[in-house]
């Protein structure tokens, strides 16, 4: 693993410490994780969306209601019975 060296403001790093010992971690992790979620964030473009919503319907595409949908009609129907029982 490298070493990375930066410059903070001393009272922000005091403030880091505290709240990083409050948290049960290191300011090296809290560091460490940071970089790595910038590093590996996807970008969020209209490509990169468009491509996410054509994986979504992929996969939704083909979709049948399984044992639990009822289907949209059972559940009218349902809501319909339960409206009259209450009446």
């Amino acid at each position: 693993m490298a070493n990375l060296t930066i410059a903070v403001d001393d009272d922000l790093l005091r403030q880091a410490r505290i709240k990083a010992v409050q948290d049960g971690t290191s300011v090296n992790e809290v560091c460490r994780r940071a970089i790595e979620r910038y590093a590996l964030e996807v970008a969020d473009t209209p490509a990169s969306r468009l491509a996410k919503l054509r994986g979504l319907a992929a996969r939704a595409n083909g979709f049948e209601p399984g044992p639990a949908w009822p289907g949209r009609e059972a559940l009218y129907e349902e809501a319909l019975s339960r409206g009259k029982a209450g009446r």
